[in-house]
């Protein structure tokens, strides 16, 4: 007695379909991908907010920045009060487009503040393109 055996062929996997997809989603990553700005080290506790919810504005600003002992930075650079409205103007002239986020220690008192926006004026900026940010201390 003679069986007849039929030869199953062996499953295999489309390997260069699999390659595409890959492609495609490495290309996808790449490209909505971003990369964070450097910002000064500065050592700014930020007050907490309840009753704010987080911006889902996602604009390129400089950080201009006011520690508990009212040291001041600009971007990654320090400067002081009296040199404020200097660097800003500088900063203005090198980027027209230039828009400001204040961050402020939550210990420093409110006339440094004004004296910061003050500078500003007189740097000829609108407070309206330095809004006084309460970040609640998660990375953006």
């Amino acid at each position: 007695m003679k069986f007849i055996t039929n030869k199953r062929a062996q499953p295999t996997v489309p390997i260069i379909s699999l390659i595409d997809i890959l492609a495609i989603l490495l290309i996808f990553f790449i490209a909505t991908t971003t990369f964070k700005q450097k910002e000064a080290l500065v050592n700014v506790a930020l007050p907490k907010s309840t009753e704010m919810a987080s911006s889902s504005e996602r604009l390129t600003r400089i950080t201009l920045a006011v520690t508990k002992d009212e040291q001041i930075t600009l971007g990654e650079n320090t400067v002081t009060i009296e040199t404020l409205a200097q660097a800003l103007r500088d900063l203005k002239k090198a980027q027209p487009e230039l828009k400001l986020q204040l961050k402020v220690d939550k210990g420093v008192e409110l006339g440094m503040v004004v004296k910061v926006w003050d500078e500003a004026r007189k740097a000829k900026i609108e407070i309206s393109d330095i809004p006084l940010r309460i970040l609640t201390g998660k990375k953006n």
